[in-house]
């Protein structure tokens, strides 16, 4: 081989070896204890959060805000890239130590997520609210104008996201609240709180798009997963949930002008000693809404109270007016393949709406147990339309 030809293979060895280095994925990392944050659990590091998030939002390329091991105390922080000021290619929060809320903290949050595209949440760290001392204030289930306390972790006009492996803890309110979001996946998440305590939905969906949550465990005193209006295009699957209230659609109606609930897909989902197994729920008296496109399947119930379930007469305080029946149209529901054992003789209850009944309402393969004194398993039906197929454990009262 000629020298020229050597020459010339070295040359382009030197070029392809550096378009590689120049083309080797490079994240640059802001460690918050850099800003000034402290893992001691005392002082408190909000300040130092942001702080390094404003530097990583300013990165032109792959950033990372890393919250390393350690106990870190911080009061509301909110994470914003408003009006697209942030310049970064992706952004990833490393989360392994643990973040602790204030047990004083009022408000609509606590840590939020708003404006922000292309956000990775990991590190199998635990976000703890603090919520004991604030639960004794909470008289939401009979005041709808009861006083404000803050969710845990708010998504705002987040998309193109993905949040794993992390814990929620003692949230004094709604532990992880998703409004406005699109394209957000959200994969072994760990929610917990004791079963009485009050409004702490582990995960709550509104006015937002395509949002899966897959292979997590829910235990709190409120609904597991709970989808309110504007819910669209959800997919949830092998979601372990108790104690709770079970995996609702709603409640819904009671505001005007809400946004339909449609294309909502619960699968190989496991519920155990909950209040509810899947529910959908209207406020008695209601503005219009439309429920559509719902399907329920390969569900296993343990010990369920009320294990499947629609409620248009939803009224947890007691003092709604009962004499209007509600407006919102529930129809193209499926309960395919569901299981297990129900706390109570009445396992299927379709309570519907007077002027609106359910339409299309689908029951396959339902086998639900019950071994009460009061009588063997039943069902009920009330302004429900539809029709059964297969195995009806209890007996179908769809007609």
């Amino acid at each position: 081989m000629s020298s020229s030809i050597i020459l010339l293979l070295r040359v382009c060895f030197v070029i392809i070896f550096a378009w590689a280095v120049r083309a080797r994925p490079y994240t640059k990392v802001f460690d918050v204890r850099n800003f000034g944050a402290v893992g001691n659990g005392k002082i408190d590091c909000s300040k130092a959060f942001m702080k390094a998030f404003e530097m990583a939002c300013a990165w032109e390329g792959d950033a990372m805000v890393y919250i390393p091991k350690g106990t870190y105390y911080a009061g509301l922080t909110i994470f914003s890239g408003e009006k697209d000021r942030c310049k970064f290619r992706t952004l990833r929060f490393q989360v392994d130590g643990i973040v602790k809320a204030p047990t004083d903290l009022v408000g609509d949050s606590w840590i939020k997520f708003i404006y922000i595209k292309r956000l990775t949440i990991d590190g199998g760290g635990t976000f703890d609210g603090q919520g004991a001392l604030a639960w004794k204030l909470n008289d939401c289930n009979m005041n709808r104008h009861c006083r404000k306390l803050p969710k845990s972790i708010t998504f705002d006009f987040v998309a193109h996201s993905t949040v794993n492996r992390i814990h929620s803890v003692n949230s004094k309110s709604v532990h992880i609240n998703v409004h406005a979001c699109r394209n957000m996946k959200f994969n072994s998440i760990t929610i917990s709180a004791p079963d009485d305590s009050p409004n702490t939905d582990g995960i709550h969906i509104g006015n937002s798009k395509s949002i899966s949550i897959m292979s997590s465990m829910i235990g709190t005193g409120d609904d597991c997963i709970s989808m309110s209006p504007g819910s669209e295009d959800i997919y949830i699957a092998n979601v372990t949930c108790g104690p709770g209230h079970g995996i609702s659609v709603g409640s819904l109606g009671g505001d005007k002008d809400e946004l339909n609930v449609k294309g909502v897909i619960v699968r190989n989902c496991t519920l155990i000693g909950t209040d509810n197994g899947v529910r959908i729920k209207t406020w008695a008296k209601s503005y219009p809404n439309v429920v559509q496109n719902v399907t329920f399947e390969d569900i296993f119930m343990n010990s369920v109270d009320k294990p499947i379930f629609i409620d248009q007469e939803y009224c947890p305080s007691g003092l709604c007016d009962t004499k209007h029946s509600s407006n919102v149209q529930i129809r193209d529901v499926h309960y395919r393949n569901i299981w297990g054992s129900s706390s109570t003789k009445l396992a299927v209850h379709f309570v519907c709406s007077r002027s609106l009944p359910c339409q299309n309402l689908e029951l396959k393969r339902i086998f639900l147990r019950y071994s009460g004194k009061d009588g063997p398993v039943s069902s009920s039906c009330t302004h429900a339309r539809g029709d059964s197929f297969g195995k009806q454990i209890p007996a179908s009262c769809l007609k």
